[in-house]
């Protein structure tokens, strides 16, 4: 059994219009994002990292780049058990189960990363991966400081944290003494912590009209890390993760007890590949290995 992967905020990077536009669909799904956005999808995706970054911009960028990895995928003739998304990456695992169509989930991403830059303007929330220190040795670390708190259990040895950019900076200032490493992240907000409540409110409203349909695979999701084919308690879900943790270590032990055995990552980047990699998960790679690796087994004409 195979799970597919889409990746979040973070795996963006200027060029992939490029690269992605090498797919045979590609420009299919440029031309309904412009059509959804207003907006040049191909120019933002090579433009200036800074511009790339920044959540209205990124959101849509990977989600686009997910999907035309996703399309290809399907093509193939390869399908998932079971999809699971980290933080944005639920959103394209959404509409990749059909949950929503492609440009809908278009439009909701982007209004996601706009209500996001609302709740708290760029530059002034923060988020870092803290490698090599253990959970409650973290938490013992950082219980004084207000206005952070952990985002997401991305490995059990590397969590992000997040919050004001003076509050992340006071904790990374401690974190040093007891963690291995700790990395500043490329993303202008931050991202699942109850600064960003309004933004969830904002998507609730978003959302009220909006019937969700079964998934055609179960999806494990952020909030619970448990499996679930109900829409409206994907509804609810999708809506804690914006100002709540991430649980992906958890989802992706999760999986594993429900019989994956492999994954594929969907998506620009290798973050997921390699977190998943990190928890001794041998079977896990990332979608353009599997597309080269399928091209290889069909026979060339004699």
């Amino acid at each position: 059994m195979t799970a597919f992967v889409f990746p979040g905020q973070g795996s963006q990077y200027s060029g992939m219009g490029k690269e992605f536009m090498s797919y045979p669909r590609a420009r299919y799904f440029f031309e309904r994002a412009k059509e959804v956005l207003g907006i040049d999808m191909y120019q933002l995706m090579n433009a200036d990292e800074e511009i790339l970054k920044l959540t209205e911009n990124a959101q849509p960028a990977i989600y686009l780049a997910s999907y035309i990895g996703f399309d290809e995928l399907v093509r193939n003739g390869m399908v998932p058990s079971m999809v699971a998304g980290h933080s944005l990456g639920e959103y394209t695992a959404l509409a990749a189960a059909d949950v929503y169509d492609f440009e809908l989930g278009l439009y909701l991403v982007r209004k996601r990363g706009e209500y996001i830059s609302q709740a708290v303007p760029p530059g002034l929330g923060s988020m870092a991966a803290v490698i090599g220190v253990n959970i409650s040795k973290l938490e013992e670390t950082i219980s004084d400081i207000e206005s952070v708190w952990i985002a997401n259990y991305n490995a059990p040895d590397q969590i992000v944290i997040s919050g004001s950019m003076e509050a992340v900076r006071k904790a990374l200032e401690k974190l040093r003494t007891v963690a291995k490493r700790v990395i500043e992240l490329k993303v202008s907000g931050p991202f699942h912590t109850p600064l960003l409540e309004s933004a969830r409110e904002k998507m609730a409203r978003e959302l009220r009209g909006v019937k969700f349909r079964r998934p055609r695979w179960p999806i494990v999701m952020n909030s619970t890390a448990r499996e679930t084919t109900d829409p409206e308690e994907i509804k609810e879900n999708v809506l804690a993760q914006i100002s709540g943790p991430v649980k992906w270590y958890q989802s992706v032990e999760r999986m594993i007890s429900l019989g994956i055995h492999s994954f594929i990552e969907v998506g620009p980047q290798k973050v997921l590949t390699n977190l998943i990699k990190k928890m001794g998960v041998e079977g896990c790679r990332h979608f353009s290995e599997v597309l080269v690796e399928e091209k290889k087994l069909i026979p060339e004409p004699v």
